[in-house]
């Protein structure tokens, strides 16, 4: 690991030395995910693509690193926890790195179990408690990805007040203007995004038959 970064260091990825700390970490985890079965696919480098937009300039730079951190799994933890000390005071950043890796886990439409491991490990090493990975590995896996109570993490014998307190915190947690403010890493707005319509569309699913205002 120390490799990669004495490397990355040379070859500076971001503008400042906390993007390119996050642009390392991030590069590195998205590309031992997509070895954790034993195969990189083309479907999982175009997932890390449309996620991690990467200006030409810095293209040869990001796809080097990318290749290097892909050739094996060993390493990640320390990129992991590099993560974890750089934003450990904004569980939504991390929350949203373990929502992509999942996408590129499910890019060719299987989950490995070698990859649910790497996952479950990463989101250890995150601190992300047990029933928020299950909510995020629900949207995902579950059997009906698109039940409102799952996207929320909750169940159709949620009061209102349950409800809506679970969906302000998402809101919170998960808007892309809050999330810029605070400073979060351009590459995980456009999944906050994505997030944000979802937990919407979710919280009119269930509000409306409700009658709740």
């Amino acid at each position: 690991a120390a490799h990669y970064a004495s490397k990355a260091s040379r070859r500076q990825i971001g503008n400042t030395a906390q993007e390119a700390v996050f642009a390392a970490g991030f590069i590195a985890l998205c590309a031992k995910m997509a070895k954790a079965d034993g195969v990189v696919t083309r479907d999982e480098i175009n997932v890390f693509k449309k996620a991690f937009h990467v200006p030409p300039k810095e293209a040869k730079k990001v796809g080097w690193f990318f290749d290097m951190a892909k050739k094996e799994v060993a390493g990640y933890e320390a990129y992991a926890t590099q993560l974890y000390r750089q934003f450990h005071n904004q569980p939504a950043v991390l929350e949203q790195v373990i929502d992509l890796l999942f996408h590129i886990a499910m890019a060719n439409g299987v989950m490995h179990p070698a990859e649910m491991d790497y996952l479950l490990d990463v989101a250890r090493i995150f601190h992300i408690n047990e029933k928020d990975f299950a909510r995020i590995r629900e949207r995902h896996l579950g059997p009906d990805q698109s039940d409102p109570y799952k996207v929320l993490g909750l169940n159709p014998d949620s009061t209102d007040k349950q409800i809506k307190s679970a969906y302000r915190k998402l809101i919170k947690e998960n808007h892309p203007d809050l999330l810029m403010a605070q400073g979060v890493p351009k590459e995980l707005i456009d999944v906050a995004n994505e997030k944000l319509a979802a937990i919407n569309n979710a919280y009119d699913k269930i509000s409306k038959p409700r009658g709740m205002k």
